[in-house]
């Protein structure tokens, strides 16, 4: 009897372990299949809208997906590599990309991760990394482009593509916004009370990384953000090498950093790339 009574103990403990697993497990790949990656098909506009010149560009990842992106020439040497957020596509990017070219007077080329807007594919962490591969091969390939003065503007989970391009393509500048340290360690603030981040596949560990990135750094974030803490980006600020500064958006939140930082946000991008032509 005592035998039986310890097989339906340890029955019940293994269906409990098999229950907790396999529900962890759903949960886990409903992050990384709807939390993760909120792309739109729809590009709703272009950068004629607000009067801009630009280039429609179709390039190719190395596994042979098809990427779309906008080129807009400036007036200076500098070209900016904009890797956007996970939401979206580079239409939602428009009144953005205006102040920035018009203020900073730069080359600007913004494209879409595969499964974005007019870009083929589905989302993933490794297909981000190749279509930022592919977007360096593409600026590579323009007489006009110095890849010299090629600085990488990352927002949000594009800061984390940013990084892993930083490690391997040093640029001219990093500049992240609104970033994370990691994706397991956003769930952990978001699932305090719910392990999956072990079981999570997607990364995005920019804590790990951008000690190996040899290149001046700016990470702005805002004060008010609700979705990435601002201590995420003090994080990686404490991480990052020298030459490197911290710029706080006072009152912005985590999709309103350039609305809110109005001029003094623009001002300091300008600043800080000054300083480094200098």
């Amino acid at each position: 009897m005592k035998f039986k009574y310890e097989i339906l103990i340890y029955s019940v403990l293994a269906i409990g372990l098999i229950a907790v697993v396999s529900v962890a497990a759903v949960r886990t790949w409903m992050i990384e299949s709807y939390f993760i990656y909120f792309p739109e098909r729809d590009v709703q506009a272009d950068p004629s809208r607000f009067g801009l010149a630009y280039e429609e560009v179709t390039f190719f990842a190395r596994d042979g997906v098809e990427l779309h992106g906008w080129f807009v020439p400036g007036r200076s040497s500098l070209t900016l590599l904009w890797f956007h957020g996970n939401a979206g596509n580079i239409s939602h990017r428009l009144n953005n990309l205006r102040l920035l070219h018009n203020e900073l007077e730069v080359n600007v080329f913004i494209f879409d991760y595969r499964g974005y807007g007019r870009s083929q594919g589905e989302p993933s962490e490794q297909g981000t990394y190749l279509d930022a591969e592919a977007a360096l091969d593409y600026l590579g390939s323009r007489k006009d482009v110095s890849l010299e003065h090629l600085a990488y503007f990352g927002r949000s989970l594009g800061a984390a593509v940013a990084v892993e391009m930083g490690i391997h393509y040093p640029p001219y500048a990093l500049i992240l916004e609104s970033a994370y340290t990691s994706v397991p360690n956003m769930a952990r603030r978001v699932y305090p009370f719910f392990p999956i981040w072990p079981f999570l596949q997607t990364q995005y560990n920019s804590l790990a990384k951008i000690s190996k990135v040899n290149a001046p750094v700016l990470i702005l974030h805002g004060n008010e953000d609700d979705i990435v803490p601002i201590e995420e980006g003090e994080q990686l600020f404490d991480a990052a090498k020298d030459p490197k500064q911290f710029y706080i958006i006072h009152g912005a939140e985590h999709n309103n950093t350039y609305q809110v930082g109005g001029q003094a946000y623009l001002d300091n991008l300008r600043l800080f790339l000054d300083r480094l032509e200098k």
